[in-house]
């Protein structure tokens, strides 16, 4: 079992962050079947992409950096925050020194693959750490770019559910609440299915990363990162493609029309104008004035989080939607 010790001052300067290279780390290792299998027909998308890059770049020297049940530092460094971008990793990897990326390269790129010579020729080059840089830059561009908004919609709903359930039922309820593998027992966060013993936050906090492309909770311990518990974000059906079955309430669809009656149902966690545009196949301008309406009329309220505005509704929105189901 692995458990983290936390104090109150662990609990003040707990925070969460989004992290574009790790999410891209993440699916790397999906379509080398490292990770967690993606749906078919994303599967069926990328997979030829990504053997494409594998060909033409340089990723071979970046997988060649994962292990079965570990990843490196090195192509994913820890995020600042909720407003991290693409373009802030990858300035993050360019700077990386080469000492200390030969010092991670000798340390994790011991799979059969890194002896493969191509590889080794990226690894041992003096150049190595703007070659990696690029493919990996390449491979977001072709991967993960066009898909980024949408995910990234995702774990910021994600993210400013988590914030309100801390706001209305504290900490440990938040904590229990990302995976059923966590528990909060007696001052501390307990993952029974990891191995790791005992890890004290001494007042550093806990860094909690929501992501669409893990099914379990995966945990950083060592420098460079802080602790870290990465967590499947809520909401990934409509990304992977799966049918929502959105109710359509008579009663409040006669109050308010169709389309604000699915609005006001969808919103069962605050969401943007782009992810509800997206989930609900509606044009974006067509959302953006139902919303209006809707937050004028008193059923929904917005708030800023990083670069996004998410709706969510009030109470006698939430009123509304219970009694008309």
């Amino acid at each position: 079992m692995l458990r983290f010790e936390v104090s109150i001052e662990d609990l003040l300067r707990s925070r969460f962050a989004l992290s574009p290279a790790l999410d891209l780390c993440l699916l790397l290792r999906s379509l080398a079947g490292l990770g967690q299998p993606l749906p078919r027909a994303w599967a069926t998308r990328l997979l030829p992409v990504f053997e494409r890059l594998r060909r033409e770049t340089e990723l071979n020297a970046a997988l060649a950096l994962h292990a079965p049940r570990s990843g490196p530092n090195f192509v994913a460094p820890p995020p600042r925050g909720l407003n991290q971008t693409w373009a802030d990793d990858l300035a993050m990897i360019r700077a990386t020194p080469l000492e200390a990326a030969r010092h991670e390269f000798a340390t994790t790129a011991t799979t059969p693959s890194a002896r493969d010579p191509r590889v080794r020729a990226v690894l041992d080059s003096t150049d190595a750490v703007s070659r990696i840089a690029e493919a990996m830059d390449q491979a977001w561009h072709e991967l993960l770019a066009t898909d980024w908004p949408q995910l990234r919609a995702i774990c910021e709903r994600d993210v400013v559910h988590r914030v309100g359930v801390i706001g209305e039922h504290g900490w440990a309820t938040t904590i229990e609440s990302l995976h059923p593998g966590i528990a909060w027992h007696a001052g501390g966060i307990e993952l029974g299915s990891f191995r790791g013993g005992t890890v004290r936050l001494a007042g550093d906090g806990l860094l909690l990363i929501p992501s669409v492309f893990v099914a379990n909770i995966a945990a950083h311990l060592e420098d460079p990162w802080p602790r870290t518990l990465v967590y499947p974000a809520r909401g990934t059906a409509a990304l992977w493609g799966e049918q929502e079955t959105v109710p359509q309430p008579d009663a409040l669809t006669a109050l308010v029309g169709r389309a604000r009656a699915r609005l006001l149902v969808a919103l069962d966690a605050p969401a943007s104008t782009s992810h509800l545009a997206r989930s609900l196949a509606m044009a974006p301008g067509a959302v953006g004035d139902h919303l209006a309406i809707l937050r004028g009329a008193g059923l929904l309220v917005r708030a800023r989080s990083g670069r996004s505005v998410l709706y969510r509704r009030t109470p006698l929105g939430e009123a509304l939607v219970a009694g008309s189901g």
